[in-house]
């Protein structure tokens, strides 16, 4: 299940950078963006929400008293302009400090953090999952899953002894993937991070099988290269 998420930030350029990034996070789910700070108290107040986005620095009330208001405080992420408010930040424990501007790299990073506090706190997630292969539901290991591939309606899951058809979206599948173990390279391509055995510019290679990065990915890749490489 995908984290649930509002930003609050008095600033409407700023609201339409988290919404850009959140897009491209299978995981997260974006429900509202507010300038008002009172109007997100009043929504966190009666809906449910795992993670906010949350400004530090606005006009009628500051991040740091909106969180102290709450009296169910969700995950935050503090977003602001200024590095000198990071202490009071991370005493209130915040998951991260995204400094402005932000790139989409830093912003997974930190909703990657986010997720997997959320999975600690909620318990271990299975190590499996059951994908549909024509009529029927087929169980698969995520260590057996070497990359996935789209090929037309269809994905193809390349495990370590076989192939699986499935007929759903990349987009379907990645929402029970572990973002942590599991990233998108391309259109077309998902690979599992720890299967990867190389990792140029533009490709990176599983299982002897080069596969392409594309431009709208390279900065999700990015982060994986700066987790992994020394």
């Amino acid at each position: 299940m995908p984290l649930t998420a509002i930003a609050i930030d008095d600033e409407p350029k700023a609201l339409d950078v988290i919404k850009l990034h959140a897009a491209k996070v299978p995981f997260l789910d974006l429900k509202a963006v507010f300038t008002d700070a009172f109007d997100a108290i009043s929504y966190v107040q009666t809906n449910r929400v795992d993670l906010l986005f949350l400004d530090i620095k606005m006009p009628d009330i500051s991040g740091i008293d909106v969180v102290k208001c709450l009296s169910k405080v969700p995950m935050v992420i503090f977003t602001t302009a200024y590095s000198d408010f990071a202490v009071q930040g991370f005493e209130l424990d915040a998951v991260d400090y995204l400094l402005k501007p932000f790139s989409l790299a830093r912003f997974l990073k930190a909703c990657t953090k986010a997720l997997d506090f959320h999975t600690l706190r909620s318990g271990s997630a299975p190590d499996y999952l059951f994908v549909k292969t024509g009529y029927e539901d087929e169980k698969v290991l995520l260590d057996d899953i070497l990359y996935i591939e789209a090929e037309g309606n269809y994905l193809s899951l390349v495990l370590t002894k076989r192939k699986l058809l499935s007929r759903q979206t990349m987009a379907d599948l990645l929402q029970h993937l572990p973002p942590d173990q599991f990233v998108r390279v391309h259109r077309s391509f998902c690979v599992a991070v720890n299967k990867i055995t190389k990792m140029a510019r533009q490709e990176i290679t599983v299982a002897n099988q080069t596969i392409p990065i594309g431009a709208s990915y390279e900065e999700a890749v990015a982060a994986i290269r700066a987790r992994l490489v020394l």
